[in-house]
């Protein structure tokens, strides 16, 4: 058995579908889910010079069976699949109607999965600087650790975090529950 904290984004399309979509596809592994943010993209503009749309972000906190953290990775591929992304190589911040990231994973006895392979970095490697994943993740952790930066309240108090939140806005209206 596993329990991971996974971050959602969409900026293409429906956005609010595309999550929604996404939380109800992972079923009965949910146990909790976020509020929505608006929030800006990530990454600067393109090779052209385009910027990309406002993003709404969520954070899921799922557990599963599976005790391998890479079913996971297949999870969250699969749901970006689902929801039609497009990878552009030449591009990482790209828009895209489905971002799904796993930002870290627990094994059944509590123990924080570490892992450097480049197709599954755990904990997320740059988590700790993303206020769209950590505040969200407060909403229904509010004592949530991040494994190897500490305390996820401690994180949205610093910088960077702290100076990108003004740019978060809360989308009450909006729920993912399922």
């Amino acid at each position: 058995m596993t329990r991971a904290v996974l971050s959602l984004g969409s900026n293409l399309g429906d956005r609010a579908a595309h999550l929604r979509e996404a939380v109800a596809a992972l079923g009965d592994v949910v146990m909790a889910v976020s509020g929505v943010y608006e929030t800006p993209p990530w990454g600067g503009p393109g090779p052209d010079g385009r910027e990309s749309p406002p993003y709404l972000n969520a954070v899921v906190l799922a557990v599963d069976d599976d005790d391998d953290p890479y079913a996971w990775l297949t999870r969250a591929r699969q749901l970006e699949q689902t929801a039609g992304r497009a990878r552009d190589p030449g591009w990482q911040y790209a828009p895209r109607t489905l971002d799904v990231d796993v930002i870290t994973v627990w094994t059944a006895e509590g123990a924080s999965v570490v892992s450097d392979d480049p197709d599954l970095v755990l904990p997320h490697p740059r988590a700790h600087q993303r206020a769209f994943v950590l505040r969200p993740w407060l909403d229904i952790q509010p004592y949530a650790q991040l494994p190897g930066h500490g305390w996820v309240y401690d994180l949205v108090r610093a910088d960077p975090v702290a100076a990108d939140l003004p740019t978060l806005r809360p989308c009450a209206e909006l729920s993912l529950e399922p």
